[in-house]
């Protein structure tokens, strides 16, 4: 078939979050953009839907603190720029056993970053969340005012609306099977119907269909396992509901340990809580069992503990289903495909299910490697393909006790 339109400066590949921001990123540099989706945007099959995802400047890595820093500010520029919100403030609250290793290294990070932050006893922490949250003697917590909720859904229609506004050309309903070396020098990006487009440079961020497609492209095997997960809402008890609301001095969490579990005030459903375990089932994208998914007891009883009895921990009132594209050290993929691509095309993958609270950055490091084979003020190291030829395992890390978390998960 014929060629669509005259060629582009950047295609996109996958209109997730990752990729809507990429096409912002490109547009407003006066990249001439084209963004494609395989199902309708906003679509709930991928990792880029819902009602919140957690934000938080508190890693057990170093080298994610930029990456988190930058995101706060460009969420607040880009919604500037839009005229609504999708990120609402909070306070971050990290706990569990005093002597787990990935919890110490998330304050180590902080001392090392400067990141403004306590480490409560269990009084500490009763004092501070006004009695709605009790941990173990034998844990600590660690409040960090850099805690926040986005709304995702939300923000990846203000990075396509944003990016539509300054003249990038977006496509759904366009799968694409084939990424292909141009004679003229640049790239052939062929859908499942025939049709083409032709593109200077290309990026892809197609979530969990990421390893398909890299692999139909380049026959490299990227580690990148999609797993279902369960998100799961709870009840708050008649006369306490709001305590646990966004906006009070409840903050998103995170429990360290087994099951790592993970959180947010009350925000999109009234009256209801959420909390997930950070886990989940290998699937195929394609052929997903879609739920119900099983709620382990172990959430159920943490629950009831940590919130004192306050919240039903009975049954979830309410689930959802969601993706994440799991690497084996749960770190990103970006880097050039390299090959006989060169750094003609850039992917972006694998952000095993922590990378949405980072995706304005991400976009702005993938719009930087695809137009100049640089990101400025990022150090991308941990996050090359490479790392997987020296260790099949990734990165290595100087702790165990959450790193593999999903696949290992008790779920």
């Amino acid at each position: 078939m014929e060629f669509s339109g005259d060629g582009f400066d950047v295609i996109v590949v996958g209109a997730g979050v990752m990729g809507s921001s990429t096409a912002y990123q490109l547009a407003k540099r006066g990249q001439k953009t084209l963004l494609l989706e395989q199902f309708d945007f906003l679509h709930h099959r991928g990792s880029s839907h819902g009602e919140s995802r957690t934000i938080r400047a508190t890693y057990p890595e170093d080298y994610y603190f930029s990456l988190v820093t930058e995101s706060y500010k460009l969420w607040e520029q880009a919604q500037a720029e839009i005229g609504f919100r999708v990120y609402f403030k909070a306070q971050h609250l990290d706990m569990g056993p005093a002597d787990a290793k990935s919890l110490l290294a998330v304050i180590d990070s902080c001392r090392n970053n400067a990141v403004p932050h306590q480490v409560l006893n269990r009084k500490q922490v009763n004092e501070r969340f006004s009695g709605l949250i009790d941990i173990p003697d034998d844990w600590i917590g660690v409040s960090c005012e850099l805690g926040g909720v986005i709304k995702p859904t939300k923000a990846v229609s203000m990075f396509q609306m944003l990016a539509l506004r300054n003249g990038a050309f977006l496509r759904d309903n366009i799968k694409v099977v084939n990424i292909a070396k141009d004679g003229d020098g640049g790239v052939v990006v062929t859908a499942s119907t025939g049709e083409k487009f032709r593109g200077r440079k290309c990026v892809v961020t197609a979530g969990a269909w990421m390893r398909k497609l890299v692999e139909t492209v380049s026959r490299i095997e990227l580690p990148i396992q999609p797993l279902e997960t369960n998100v799961c809402y709870w009840r708050i008890k008649e006369g306490h509901e709001g305590k646990y609301s966004i906006g009070t001095d409840f903050p998103t969490f995170a429990s360290y340990g087994l099951p790592y579990i993970y959180g947010t005030p009350s925000l999109e459903y009234p009256g209801l809580i959420k909390a997930a375990v950070h886990g989940g089932y290998q699937c195929d994208p394609d052929k997903r069992p879609w739920g119900p998914g099983v709620v382990p007891d172990s959430l159920k009883q943490w629950i009831e503990q940590r919130f004192k009895g306050l919240v039903d921990s009975s049954r979830p009132a309410a689930t959802q289903l969601c993706v994440y594209s799991m690497t084996p050290d749960e770190d990103f993929v970006i880097d050039f495909l390299g090959g006989e691509f060169g750094k003609d095309v850039v992917i972006g993958g694998g952000f095993s299910g922590h990378g949405f609270k980072m995706s304005p950055a991400v976009g702005r490091v993938l719009a930087d490697l695809v137009l100049t084979g640089e990101a400025e003020g990022v150090e991308l190291k941990q996050f090359r393909i490479g790392r997987f030829e020296e260790n099949p395992r990734g990165n290595i890390k100087d702790y165990e006790d959450q790193v593999g978390l999903l696949l290992k998960s008790t779920l």
